[in-house]
């Protein structure tokens, strides 16, 4: 049997409706403007970064790339326009585990098919490649769009982590933990394949 890839290795995902792209410090000008799409800094209950805040950032998922934690990606749609970002973190290479999360897209791509695909080939990459035992994907318990959103995909909900940490403002934040495993991917993905396919 071939040793398995490291969690962390840089790998491009596209689909019909959005391609992954390894961040880049390239990508900083783009990702500001696709922040400023909705103004997603400014709701209390998510951390998307500022346009101010991008540069730090960027740097800051490349150092936890570099550290292993991490792998970022940019969001791009099949046209080339940036419209967001999105990661593999709290990487676990002894058990296979990731987490997808830091994700945040252009408010006029929420509620197309960009996030159902994007997660599709997250998962398909992390189970089929990676040979991941389970993914995760963490909200804020408050985040009511972003858990229907996690809900929707077929990952059930591990719990709540109760005054889990603090977000920018100060405030504490449960955590409402999701997951989907290896043996549950299967029908997953036929669940995934369908939303994609149906006529929107």
């Amino acid at each position: 049997m071939s040793a398995l890839p490291p969690l962390t290795t840089l790998v491009t995902l596209a689909g019909e409706h959005v391609r992954l792209v390894p961040l880049s410090r390239e990508h900083a000008a783009a990702l500001c403007d696709a922040t400023r799409d909705g103004e997603l800094w400014k709701l209390w209950y998510t951390s998307v970064p500022s346009p101010e805040g991008m540069t730090a950032e960027i740097e800051r998922r490349l150092d936890l790339h570099a550290r292993g934690s991490m792998l970022p990606f940019t969001v791009f749609t099949p046209a080339g326009r940036v419209v967001g970002m999105t990661t593999y973190m709290n990487i676990d290479n002894t058990h296979r585990r990731v987490e997808i999360g830091s994700t945040w897209y252009a408010k006029s791509m929420q509620r197309t098919p960009l996030n159902t695909e994007a997660k599709r080939l997250l998962l398909a990459h992390a189970f089929d490649a990676l040979d991941c035992i389970a993914v995760e994907l963490r909200t804020h318990r408050l985040n009511t769009q972003s858990r229907r959103a996690i809900e929707r995909l077929g990952a059930q909900l591990d719990g709540i982590l109760r005054a889990h940490q603090r977000t920018a403002d100060g405030s504490l934040r449960d955590t409402a933990v999701y997951s989907i495993t290896a043996a549950e991917w299967p029908t997953v993905r036929k669940h995934l394949d369908w939303q994609l396919a149906r006529p929107r």
